[in-house]
């Protein structure tokens, strides 16, 4: 009682307690590379200490009794060498630990690169502003805050010289975080900066996003000082993706989804998908020609949870693109001139797909541009890695924890 009562009020005394045990557990670290007879004096200094603290000896035999042990712990435990390198290769050791421990337990970066679910979530964009009137590249700082703050950037290129456009080079990495794309415009190399760059088509490494986008192909003419790329691309939206929900249970109608791609036939492989769930197993689908779901029956609405923005299109009003348009089957889409590659079970609002034990089925919402369920079927629900999270960047409308 005398001891506790002392450790409570007496700061010095508290001190000499904390220095004892950070000793022995200074000593248990490095016992095994010192002599045993090291250790033995080691501990006997540190046994004396402890008697004169349990019979709450006078403060300055106590100090006496830790300035022999401090004496003799500085003489015979010796630094590591290169200590203060040691410390900050085990900090970054743990920070690395816990960001991976993060990223497979709880949450994990993404970035949107297809427009399969717009306007929901947005892939990377390009506008063609040759054919913006009055629409000018800003200046220096504006780009560097639109590109940093809003995932905007610019790509201008001019032709010096008249000639078509006769070849194209893959975009170069000249140094970390700078790449390079040249053109080859009457016979004259023409240099752009920082090129648009987007996942590689059937294996093919060059880039012609940039012409995409701009509207140009190869053999095109151009005059001197005439505008070959001027665009504006915006990148796609940056999500956290919550991989801890699903651990405590099953996911759920309508909400979006990140699943691996591997072992899904039909689909690139080694990589991460994000749709909406719309059956889950044993599930009976079918797309309506009214552009809605109906799942074991019953016709999905906006009343129903996660799909109040889904299905709040005007049905009156026809296809925009980027817009909510529900959900469209085969013959829905041959009407819009749009015929969708679909399995079976998606035909007509007469075809039902039934959705296999332990699997589910997921769509976009950007229904006439989006490759899902209605192309490849239904996948192992074991595939799914999370649920949509927090969208961090770029800063827009969608900047928020979004489960629509």
């Amino acid at each position: 009682m005398i001891f506790k009562i002392r450790w409570f009020f007496d700061r010095k005394f508290r001190a000499a307690c904390d220095y004892h045990k950070s000793v022995l557990k200074l000593l248990a670290s490095r016992q095994d590379i010192m002599a045993p007879e090291e250790v033995t004096e080691i501990r006997e200094k540190a046994a004396d200490l402890k008697v004169l603290l349990r019979r709450s000896a006078p403060i300055g035999t106590i100090n006496d009794s830790v300035n022999a042990l401090e004496s003799t712990v500085v003489s015979l435990i010796k630094p590591y060498p290169n200590s203060t390198l040691r410390d900050i290769f085990e900090v970054a050791l743990v920070a690395i630990a816990i960001a991976l421990a993060a990223r497979t337990f709880l949450i994990q970066p993404m970035k949107i690169p297809t427009s399969s679910m717009q306007p929901t979530l947005y892939g990377v964009t390009g506008e063609n502003l040759k054919e913006s009137e009055g629409e000018e590249i800003p200046g220096f700082f504006t780009r560097v805050v639109d590109s940093w703050v809003y995932g905007i950037d610019y790509h201008h290129l001019v032709a010096q010289c008249d000639g078509e456009l006769s070849a194209v080079e893959k975009p170069q990495t000249i140094f970390p975080f700078i790449k390079k794309q040249r053109y080859l415009i009457g016979g004259q190399w023409h240099t752009l900066w920082f090129p648009p760059t987007t996942l590689p088509v059937s294996g093919n490494s060059i880039d012609y996003q940039a012409l995409i986008y701009s509207n140009v192909k190869l053999g095109q003419s151009f005059k001197k000082g005439e505008d070959v790329i001027k665009l504006k691309v915006k990148t796609g939206d940056h999500l956290f993706v919550n991989r801890l929900v699903y651990n405590f249970r099953k996911p759920r109608l309508g909400e979006i989804i990140i699943f691996e791609t591997t072992g899904i036939d039909g689909l690139q492989q080694g990589t991460f998908y994000i749709k909406r769930l719309v059956g889950n197993e044993e599930d009976n689908v079918s797309i309506g020609d009214d552009r809605h779901l109906v799942v074991n029956g019953k016709r999905i609405d906006a009343s129903d949870p996660h799909f109040e923005i889904i299905y709040g299109f005007d049905p009156s009003k026809s296809y925009t693109p980027n817009q909510y348009f529900g959900h469209v089957n085969f013959k829905t889409s041959g009407e819009l001139r749009n015929r969708m590659r679909m399995v079976p079970g998606f035909e007509d609002e007469t075809s039902i797909f039934k959705v296999r034990p332990k699997h589910v089925l997921a769509m976009g919402d950007n229904t006439m541009n989006s490759f899902d369920s209605r192309a490849w079927g239904d996948f192992e629900r074991k595939k799914i890695i999370g649920r949509s999270g927090f969208v961090y960047w770029p800063i827009s409308e969608r900047w928020s924890w979004g489960y629509r």
